[in-house]
This record gives C-alpha cells, structure tokens and sequence, in this order.
C-alpha cells in the first residue's frame, strides 16, 4: 500500500476523532472514503489504529442507521483487516458485537434497499468465524440474542447463502462452548407447532443440529431430553412440555443423537399412566412413520414394545395405537414390521371394544385404499365381517368404509391396474346381508336399494363394468344372498306397480272426482309409504306431493316408469331433480322416489349385455357363465318384460349351446308372456327338452310352451308323443315329468287320454308288486337325479316319479279347474305311508323303503293346498308321524318341506304339529332345527294372524298357532304306547305328552314373538277354551278313543296352569270354539257327568309336569328367536322368560272348568276396561256351560269370505273342515249392545231345540267328479276342509236353500239332509250346512249378524 494512502486512513480516523460533534454528513463522508482507501491497503494494521479508536470512542453509539450501518462495515472490515487477531481493545469488542448483532435484526425486511450490505455483514462475520470471540469475552447473552435475531429474522424466501451463513454462525460457537440456553433457543425453533416459530426457522434450528459437532451437542440434548422423560420435575425449562416434539424433530435430522434417548422410550411405552403411553405410542408411531429411516428395523426393541401396544388393556392406547399404523404401514410397505402391523390391526378388528372395532375398520379400509394389491385378501374379509357386527354403529362405519373400497376397486379394474378379486366382490354379498338385520331401519330392504342403485358403484361406471362385476358377485351368492336381493327388486317392482297405478288414477281423478277415488288414492299412498324407511313420514310426502300442480313432473314420472335403459333413465332422473331443484323441501324425498322408480339396479342394458356375454364362445370360467346365468333368471323373475329386446340373441343362445343349462330354460319360461319370441320358432327345441332332456328341462320346456303361446295344438303333438315314448320307455322319467306338466297347464288335452295314462302310470309303474315290473323302465334311460333319493334304487325312484306325475295331474296351474277323481291317488299314499311290502316291494332295502315314505308324506303336503277336504284323518297322522321317522335324513327333509310350505302360506296349519313331535327324537342338531321351526311358525302366524284379523265370529280361532293343538291331541291319542286299563305311569305319560307340552310351552314364551305378551295372552286364553271344547266332544273317528282325548286335554290343562302367566284371566277366554267335525263330534249323553270325570289327580299330575321339566330340552322352547336371524355373530342373549310355578290346588275335588276358571277373583285382567260388576257376573255364568252341538262351518266360511280377511294361500290355513264341534259358552268379553244381543238370539235358536245326532263313521271318500255333485253324510270326513274350494280355488257361496230336517223329538238320530255340494268350472264350491251356528265378537258387522241370524233361525235343529 502505498504510504499516501496509510497516511489518508490515519488523517481521516485523526479528523474523525477531533471533531467532537460531527455531523451525519461529515461522518458518512469521512466512512466512505476511509473504506474505499481500506479495500485497496493492505494488511496494516498500524494505519487501522485511528480509525478503530473513532469508532470505538464515538461512532458505536450513533443512533442514525446509516451511520451504525457503515460503521458495522468499518468493523467488519477491520476484522478481515486483523484477522487472526481479534481488533479493538477488550472493553471495545462487546460493543463492536452488539452493534453487528442490531444490523442482524434487520435482515427481515429484504424490500430495504440496504440489504444487501447487511447480508455482506453477516458472510463477512461467517467467513471470519469471528463470532467466536463472543465466548472469549463472557458475551453468552449476546450470544443467545444473535440466535434469536437469526431464528425471528430468517425467511422462507431468503437465499440459501443468507440461511447457510446464520447456521455457520451458530454451529461455530456450538462447536466451541454449546450451552444449555442455547439449545433451549434452538429448540423452541426446531419445533414447528410453536407460534413464535416459522417453518424456515425450523428448518434453520434443524440445519444447525444435523450440521454441528456431536461431541458438543449430543450429551446436551441426551441429558435434557432425559430428563424429560424420567425426571420432568427436575427440568425448569418451559420445554419439557414438548420435549416428544423435539424428539421427533431430532430424529429426522439426527437420528444418532437419540441413541441415548430410546431405553427410555421403551420405559414410557410400558408406563402405569395411561396418558403417558399414550403420547409414546403416538411419538413412537411417527418416528416408526418416517420414510427412509427404517426406524422400525434399527430399533427392534422399540418396534417389539410398539406392537404390544395393540394389545394394550387401555382402550385409548390401542386406539392410538392404531391411528399410528396407515402411517407406518405408507413408510414401510413391506417387510417383516408390516405383516406384523397388519396381523395386529386384524386381531383388533375383533375387539371387545366398538370404539376399537371402528377405528381398526377405519384402518384397514385406508391401508386397502392406498394399496388395494398389497393389502392381504384376509383383512378386507375381516372387515367385511364386521358388517355383521353386534353393535350398530360398528355396522354403519363397516358398511360406508366398504363401499369407498369398493368403489375404488371398481375405478382400478376400469383402469386395466386391477383384476377382480373374491374378496373384493364378497363386499356387496356383505352389505346384501344387512337386509335381514332388524335391529336398525337403516339396514332395511328399503334402505339397501338405494345402496345398490347410487352407492355401490362409481356414478360414471359402465353397463359393461358394472353387469361384470355382477357377474362375480353373484358367482359368490348363496341362498340368502339371492333372497335378499330377490326381496330388493321384488319390493322395487311392486313400488312401481303402484306408482303406475296411482298415476292412472290420479289422471282419472282429475276428470271425474270422487270421494271413493280420492280414498281409493289415499290407501294408495299407504301402500307406496310402505316401501320406504320411513312409512309415516313418506305418506306425509306422497300427500304433499300430489298437492303440486306440475303436470310435467308426474308426465316425467310416468315416462321414468317405462323407460327400462340404464343410461335413459339416469338422463330422466337427472332432468326431474333439476325440475325440483335442490331447494325444494321434497327434494330429498323425490329422489328416492326416483330411484326407486327407475331401473337403475338392473335395466335392459344389463340384460342385453348378460346375454352377449353368454354368447361369446370365449367366455372361459365355467364358474361365472353360470353365475351369469343366474344372474339373469334372477333379473327375469321379477323383471319379465326386461328381456324385451334381447329375443335374438337370446333364441340364438340357446340354439348356439350344446349342453344346454336348465336356468335358460326357465328364463324363458318366466319371461314367455312377455317376449316376441314365437312358440313355432323355438318348439323343436322345448319338444326336445320335454323328450330328452333333463326332468328340470322338461319342466321348465312345458312351463315355457303355456308362457309363449295359448294354442293347444301344440300341446296335443306333444302329448301323443310323449305316450307313446312312455309306452316305449324311452327316458321314462323325463317323460313322466313333462306328461305330468302337461296336465297342469294343459287340463283339456290331459283328459283325452286321462284314464289310460293314470291307469298305466298308476299299475305299471308305482303299483307294480315286483321290482322287475318297472326294470325295463327304470333301466331305459332318463335322469334319475332326485333330491329325496338317499342311495334308493332306480326302480325305486321311478316309483317316485310316478307318484309325482299322479299327483301333479290333480294339481293344476293357477286359474285352471281340476275334474278328478282323487280316491284312487289316495288309496296308494295310504298305503305307501304304511309301508305295504306289495306296493313298496317285497324285498325293498331299506333306504327305497324311507323314499318311498317320504314321497308319500310330501305327496300329501302338496295335495294339501286343493284336496285337504278329502285327505282323512289318518292319512293325516301317517303323513305326520314322517317326523318321527327312523331315518334322520327323511326326518329332516319332510320338516324343512312342512316349513317352507308353512312359510309361503301354502299348508294348513295343523301340519304344524311335525315341530313338536320332533323335538324330541334324532339327534340334538334336528331337535334344534326343529324348535326354530316351530319358533318361526308360532311368530309368524301370531303376528299375522292378529294383524289380518281374520277371526269374524267368536270361536273361529283356527288362524292362530293354538289351534293346532286341536290336531297334535288327536295323533297323540293314538299313540301306540298310551297308558291303558287305568294305569298311570308318570314316565310313560311324560313321554307321550312331551310334544304337548313342548308345543304349550312356546306358545307362552313371549321371547318367540318379541316380547309382545299380548300375543301370549291371547295364546293362553284361546289354549283354555281349545281344550274345554275337547273335554266336551267325543272322538269322531272311534268313540272308544274319547277317553284318551279328555285325558290329554287334562293333562293340557294342568301344564297351561302352571305355564300361563298369573295376569291372565280365563275369564276372557272365548266361549265358543269350533272344532274340526272329522276329528271331533258332540258327546251325546244324557248326563254331562261323564264328561266331568277327572282322570288324574294332582299329585300325579304333578310328577308327569317335573319329568316334563327334567328331560324336555328347555332352551329349544326358551331360546329367543332372536338366534333365528340371519347374519350377525356375537349376538347379545335376551334373557329367558320366567314361567309361573304350578297352580296348587286339589285338583281331584275340582272340576274341570272350576280348574279352567279358579284364578277369575284374584288376578288382574288384561283387559282392565271391563266393569268389576261384569267381570263377576261373567265369571259366575262360566260354571253353567251350554249344550255341545254340531255345526257346519260354511257360515264361518262366508263370514270370512265376505270381510276378504287376507290371500287364499293365508284363508287356506284357517279351519278346513264342513262341519265342526261348538262348545256354546256365554261370551266373557265386553262387547258392543248389539253383538251381545245378536250373540244371545244365536245362543237361544240353538238351544230352544234338542240337539241330536247320530255318530256314524266316515265313509271313504269316492268321488268320480269333484266339481260335480254328491251326497255326503253330515259326518263325512272334510278334515281342514279349505273354505274357498274343493279342487280349485275360489269362494264358498249358498246356491240353495237348506232343506229342513225330519227328526223325532227326543231321539238321539236326527237325520240332517245336506244340500248338494257343487263346483263350476271356475273352481267355486257351493254348500251349506245343516245347522249354522255361530257367536259374534268384536270384529262381526251388523249386516252380516243379521244374515246369521236368519240363517240360524231358518236351520236350527227341530
């Protein structure tokens, strides 16, 4: 350097330096110039001498900032100048510093057009590391205050050579003196939730941790940290509280330095504190989370500790525990930690817990979601499970959490990214399930349509897509899968059916209004409301809507209804909510109308597409051409008319497959009404199938040729073919099959050749008396798969299908009448049921014997439906006694036939009485599956039969469960081993009235129909009369078993005392009740008093009732139906009800009815409305009964028929019997004036005469013509006689006058003429009975009381 410029640098720090009070100018000027000089000298430190002593003496003080700036430059720059050596004297450097550290504070504001020279200050103090000298001269606060400046001041968008040059700062003097208060100030940055604390403060706070000496900084952060964890109490800092933050922050930019740290993790997480393993599992779980650190496999220890907090005994920590694992499981998506991640959430998908459940669902569905490939199969089966949790809210986030998999694995598969998978596909057969979850309306069948139609797909998804994943779906339904979807679209048609229906009506009102159109309208809307969640609140709706005025809303409507294309109904459903609009209040009502209205599950687009999907030769899986298949019969069985468009193509398919499937066949056969497709195009093939096909085939061939086409003239080809392969025995079952099918629907052209047919299929087939007889037959061909057949023969099973064609031909399809002559068909099952070695086969095994019983009893339930009147009594118990066969497999197939027939109202109810007596035979899973059967039946018609009221007149009970007790005393009182000659065995007796017993005790069970007691009441009561009325008859069948049936009733009524509940009053039982006249008949002696004789005494009876109690399987009566439903496990128990004890009483000093009627005075009535005063006067007329008299029932008939109770299947289980025994008590029920005196007329017209009759067997029934006329005895058997048709369906109506009777007075023979009984050719019966004779109740009407009263006077016995 020059010696001009060293003396320039001198003289300006000289004038500097005399001036006293410079001025701003002077100083600047004088500043700039001596650092212009001082970048060009060299290293000189004398020359610096002046200046540094200005500074220090006068310019550090300076409060102008442009002065403190440049003099901050001068510094700096004398500090490069000296550099190693520290400039300014001791006492000057704290100053020096402080000023620095102030220029610092203002690098926020980078807009400052000063900035950029204090950046230069901050790389010159970096670079020079002179910082340092801080720690020399005890300056720790300045120190702790240029971290703070750094951290307050440094930004997101500053340079990185800014932030770069604040961590070399403070990493410098980390590295030489770290202290406490220092790393306190940089954690407090590092943690990000902090207020005072910004991101790119953080950032810097972690840059310094990762970037420092961790010699220096280690011990610090171990010990503080520590601290924290073991000794909290110890640590004064304000961090403490946040010291899992910092652990956190730490491990992600210097894993090393927590070495130290995680014993003590391990210790938290087995911490006694809740909350203390709480935050660890929560920390723990983060730093498991972090991508890239592997923490999980570096500390084993930890991860050990981890997972067993899944499993913790706090429900909070396994919560949290879970909540930590989709975070774990995106960092580490595979390896060994994972499976075990996975394996823990599964196990917590069954926790005791609903909070745990849900949130491990919440779990698993996210980690599905995030992955649907790497996710094992097993957890989405879990969770699948859990829709059949016990708990409802469980349920409801199962069901929303599947269906976001779903719908996410449905968009990967339209991607191309996924193939279909089970357990994927098994979700919808889950969520179907839910229909048959009664606990919560929101799973109802109303509610899962929506879900199918709006939420299980994706809404812009494909037909293509959509109708394959349905296909899959359904190649997983069971039974219950397709009767929940079959119960979705069942109520979805009826709904539109409705809809239809209220739109032409509406149409019709608004032209010509009436008040019987307007509550034609109403009703209506009953039945539409009935089809949502909520049936109140959608009336309300439907009312408000017919309000509106819109036309073009209903037009829209209507054309929605017959719009059956996916994409034109979504486009008509999309343009009426826009027509409501969003605001609308009926909005959200409307478009579930909307969708319940449209085809938006299923449309003709699905169908077409099913159809060419079969029709593609490259189809591959066996397994889903089936199922799609089924699939489209199921659509098609409620659907017909959705075929409509796919003829073609699908009359090619069937031409087009080899082996054709039986279920095409039957879509055909559902849909043929409904379709362009024409008989004489499709006939070679149908005639095929009904020649060589399967006996399914030629089924649904026959059914299929009655849909397409109304001419028999094909028939009649048909007809002349198959008899003459019969004849050949060419496939002889198959043919067997389609002749019997041609009976049914083809009544006319069956009859040409009816007795030739019936002749040979009757002789040569299931009458041949040696197996040879039918050889050639059986071994012609054919098929012989039969579901009744266990290892039988096939001569055996060709009797079987012989049976079944005979028997179809007296049942035809609905709407055709029968002339048939049954006696013959019934002398055979008689016979089968008895087991005769000429007609089952002399040297007959075992098994073929059991079929052939078995098709015998089924044989009968069938005929049942239209010929109950002439099936006898004991064909009746053989058919009965079937479920206490010696082969459990028949057993078990005859109870599931009686229950299902009994389920589609389709049997009489008195078959009822198989439950009962197969409790107790055959192994514990058949008792079981029989007392569920009883369970239901007792529900079922409880329910129904209160809610029709079908009862119009008092004593017709028959609708109600009790009533088959009628029917169970009389099989039992021909017991084989009934106690005889007066000896009284208590076990023999407990034995033969176990199935008495078992029926009496759940139908006072409460728990059987949900806990509504008042049908147990009514049980009770109607129990009382049913067996006062047996006390009072005689047997019809053989007067010497009169005596058996009063011992069972007995017996009866001695179990109901100590079953029935103490509330109940006998005093409201019915006075009357009518049994059936073919089982039962008046008692016509002289003196009641034999009538009256008691067979037991208590102390007898009271032994029978505890070997009752000891041995009979309580829990299969006690059981709550509850376990009947289907779906969930872990199903809460409902507690048992409590039966009474025994009445105690001296029963051999009482009579019967005083048994009956002894707890009138002491027990509270249900019906708490009737007077004391009347209550007393009824209770006193009970001990003098009246007289026991036959009467037909037709009155009872017409009365029913008249109020339209409920279907013909459901009337069909009401008392089926001509006639009936009475048993005439006062009423003892309040009722209206006029009923009573109605009921009174009727009792005093019965009365004023004598009422005789001569007992007389009955006579086999013989009739050539079932529609025509014949005279029967009044006693002949019409046991469960239907009320609206002998051989067809219709309604009993009066075609004449009954004729008057000629009996002597006083004799005991009246001879009763009986007008003829008559059937048209629509299937309506006509009669009437000798003495019509009925009570009134509460639901009779005034017109039809009187009609009973003139018929009663104009009939009554002379």
């Amino acid at each position: 350097m020059d010696a001009s410029v060293l003396q320039l640098i001198s003289e300006i720090g000289a004038r500097l330096g005399e001036r006293s009070r410079p001025t701003k100018d002077f100083i600047v000027k004088s500043l700039r110039e001596g650092l212009r000089k001082q970048e060009a000298s060299q290293n000189r430190v004398d020359s610096l001498k002046t200046l540094e002593h200005a500074i220090a003496s006068d310019l550090l003080q300076h409060a102008d900032k442009d002065v403190k700036l440049l003099v901050a430059i001068c510094a700096t720059e004398i500090f490069r100048v000296r550099a190693p050596e520290p400039p300014f004297e001791g006492k000057d450097l704290k100053g020096v510093f402080k000023l620095i550290i102030s220029i610092f504070a203002d690098l926020a504001d980078t807009s400052s057009p000063l900035f950029s020279k204090r950046v230069k200050i901050l790389e010159t103090v970096a670079r020079l590391k002179c910082c340092v000298i801080m720690l020399d001269i005890d300056s720790e606060d300045l120190i702790v205050e240029m971290f703070r400046i750094f951290f307050s001041v440094v930004r997101d968008d500053h340079h990185a050579s800014l932030t770069d040059a604040m961590s070399s700062i403070m990493i410098d003097i980390l590295n030489v003196g770290a202290s406490q208060k220092l790393l306190e100030v940089i954690f407090q940055n590092l943690i990000k939730g902090r207020k005072d604390a910004t991101c790119a403060a953080s950032q810097l706070a972690a840059s310094v941790i990762s970037r420092a000496d961790e010699k220096e900084l280690k011990p610090l952060v171990s010990w503080f940290l520590t601290s924290c964890i073991n000794d909290r109490d110890a640590v004064s800092s304000g961090l403490k509280e946040f010291y899992h933050e910092i652990i956190f922050r730490i491990f992600q930019c210097a894993p090393e330095m927590l070495l130290a740290v995680i014993p003590s993790l391990i210790g938290e997480l087995l911490a006694d504190q809740v909350d203390v393993r709480i935050k660890a599992v929560n920390l723990v779980g983060k730093l498991f989370a972090l991508p890239e650190h592997h923490a999980a496999r570096k500390y084993h220890d930890l991860f050990v500790e981890f997972l067993k907090r899944f499993s913790d005994k706090s429900v909070d920590v396994r919560i949290s525990a879970l909540q930590c694992a989709k975070a774990f499981y995106m960092a580490n998506p595979s390896g060994k930690q994972f499976h075990e991640i996975i394996c823990a959430v599964e196990d917590r998908l069954l926790d005791f817990d609903d909070r745990v459940r849900m949130q491990a669902i919440l779990v698993a569905c996210d980690l599905s979601k995030s992955n649907l490939q790497l996710v094992p199969s097993k957890l989405i089966s879990q969770v699948t499970e859990r829709i059949r949790d016990k708990k409802i809210s469980v349920r409801k986030k199962a069901l929303q959490k599947l269906m976001e998999v779903y719908q996410e694995y449905c968009k990967k598969c339209c991607e191309g990214s996924m193939t279909a998978g089970d357990h994927f596909e098994e979700i919808p057969c889950k969520i179907l399930m839910l229909c048959f979850d009664k606990d919560c309306k929101e799973f109802s069948s109303h509610n899962m349509e929506l879900v199918l139609a709006n939420d299980l797909f994706p809404e812009h998804l494909s037909i293509e897509e959509r109708t394959n994943h349905w296909i899959h779906i359904f190649s997983l339904f069971g039974p219950l899968h397709e009767k929940a979807l079959h119960t979705i679209l069942s109520q979805k048609r009826r709904l539109q059916s409705e809809v239809k229906n209220y739109l032409a009506l509406r149409k019709q009102l608004k032209e010509n209004w009436s008040e019987d159109l307007q509550k034609t309208t109403e009703n209506m809307f009953t039945k539409m409301a009935s089809f949502f969640p909520d049936p109140p609140k959608a009336e309300e709706w439907l009312l408000k809507v017919n309000q509106l005025k819109d036309n073009n809303l209903f037009n829209s409507l209507k054309q929605l209804l017959e719009e059956q294309t996916f994409t034109t109904t979504k486009i008509i459903e999309d343009k009426l909510l826009q027509m409501v609009g969003e605001s609308n209040p009926y909005f959200e009502f409307l478009r579930s109308l909307f969708s319940k209205c449209s085809y938006d599950i299923f449309s003709s687009e699905h169908v077409h597409y099913i159809v060419n999907y079969l029709s593609n030769s490259t189809v591959g899986s066996k397994r889903l051409e089936d199922s799609s298949i089924k699939l489209l019969l199921a659509i098609v069985r409620t659907f017909p008319a959705i075929l409509r468009g796919s003829e073609k193509q699908f009359q090619m398919l069937l031409g087009q497959k080899s082996a054709v499937n039986d279920k095409l066949i039957e879509v055909l056969a559902k849909a043929g009404s409904h379709i362009s497709i024409k008989l004489s195009d499709i006939y070679p093939f149908l005639q095929r199938m009904c020649m060589e096909g399967t006996r399914t085939q030629a089924k649904f061939a026959v059914s299929a040729m009655a849909a397409l086409s109304s001419d028999q003239s094909f028939f009649s080809d048909l007809y002349k073919e198959l008899i003459d392969s019969l004849y050949s025995q060419r496939n002889v079952p198959t043919v067997l099959q389609s002749l019997g099918c041609v009976a049914q629907y083809s009544i006319s052209t069956f009859d040409t050749r009816l007795a030739e047919i019936t002749s040979y299929i009757s002789q040569r087939i299931v009458q041949a008396e040696h197996l040879d007889d039918v050889h050639n037959a059986a071994s012609s061909g054919g098929s012989f798969g039969c579901s009744d057949s266990f290892g039988c023969s096939d001569c055996c099973q060709l009797k079987i299908y012989g049976l079944k064609t005979l028997v179809k031909s007296h049942l035809p399809e609905q709407g055709n009448c029968v002339k048939r002559n049954i006696t013959g068909l019934l002398d055979i099952l008689i016979r089968m049921l008895r087991q005769s070695d000429h007609l089952i086969g002399l040297n007959s095994s075992e098994s073929d014997v059991a079929c052939t019983r078995l098709a015998a009893a089924k044989s009968v339930l069938r005929l049942s439906r239209r010929w109950d009147q002439h099936i006898s009594p004991e064909i009746f118990r053989f058919t009965i006694l079937i479920a206490k066969d010696s082969s459990p497999s028949i057993r078990r197939l005859f109870l599931n036939k009686i229950h299902k027939m009994l389920k589609e109202r389709r049997l009489p109810i008195r078959y009822a009485c198989a439950f009962p007596l197969a409790v107790m035979d055959g192994t514990e899973d058949l008792r079981d599956h029989s007392s569920k059967f009883l369970a239901e039946f007792i529900k079922d018609y409880s329910i129904v039969a209160r809610t029709q009221q079908i009862s119009s007149a008092q004593g017709v009970v028959f609708c109600y469960p009790a009533y088959v007790v009628v029917f169970l005393i009389h099989v039992l009182s021909r017991d084989a081993d009934f106690p005889s000659g007066g000896r009284q065995d208590e076990q023999l007796c407990a034995d033969l009235c176990s199935p008495l017993y078992i029926f009496m005790q759940a139908l006072v069970n409460s728990n059987i129909v949900d806990g509504d007691q008042d049908l147990v009441n009514d049980a009770v009561l109607y129990l009382f009369s049913i067996l006062r009325a047996i006390r009072k008859a005689e047997d019809a069948v053989d007067v010497q078993m009169t005596t058996k049936l009063h011992m069972l009733a007995d017996i009866g009524i001695f179990i109901l005392n100590a079953l029935k509940h103490g509330e109940i009053s006998a005093s409201q039982a019915p006075g009357q009740i009518l049994l059936p006249s073919s089982l039962y008949k008046m008692s016509f002696a002289k003196n009641s008093a034999n009538l009256r004789n008691f067979y037991f005494d208590e102390c007898f009876l009271s032994g029978v009732l505890q070997k009752l109690r000891s041995y009979v399987p309580q829990a299969c009566v006690q059981k709550p139906l509850r376990t009947l439903k289907y779906g969930r496990k872990c199903q809460e128990d409902v507690p048992k009800c409590n039966i009474n004890k025994c009445i105690t009483s001296n029963l051999a000093s009482s009579k019967p009815d005083d048994l009956l009627w002894r707890e009138t005075t002491h027990v509270k009535t249900v019906r708490p409305d009737i007077p004391s005063g009347k209550r007393r006067k009824n209770a006193e007329s009970s001990a003098n009964s009246g007289p026991v008299c036959l009467h037909e029932c037709s009155t009872i008939h017409r009365l029913q028929n008249a109020s339209e109770p409920c279907e013909r299947t459901l009337e069909g289980n009401q008392l089926s019997s001509c006639g009936s025994v009475s048993s005439l008590v006062e009423s003892h029920v309040a009722t209206r004036k006029s009923k009573r005196i109605a009921a009174s007329l009727i009792e005093n017209a019965v009365r004023s005469g004598k009422c005789t009759g001569q007992p007389s067997k009955r006579p086999r029934t013989n009739l050539s013509d079932s529609c025509g006329t014949k005279k029967e005895d009044v006693l002949a058997d019409r046991s469960n006689q239907r009320h609206l048709w002998h051989c067809d369906p219709g309604k009993h109506s009066q075609r004449g006058r009954s004729k008057k009777t000629n009996a002597t007075t006083g004799s005991k023979v009246a001879n009763l003429n009986q007008e003829n009984v008559n059937e048209n050719v629509r299937g309506k019966s006509t009669g009437t009975s000798e003495s019509e004779v009925v009570d009134t109740n509460e639901k009779a009407t005034s017109h039809l009381v009187s009609d009973i009263l003139v018929k009663t006077k104009r009939t009554a016995i002379e």
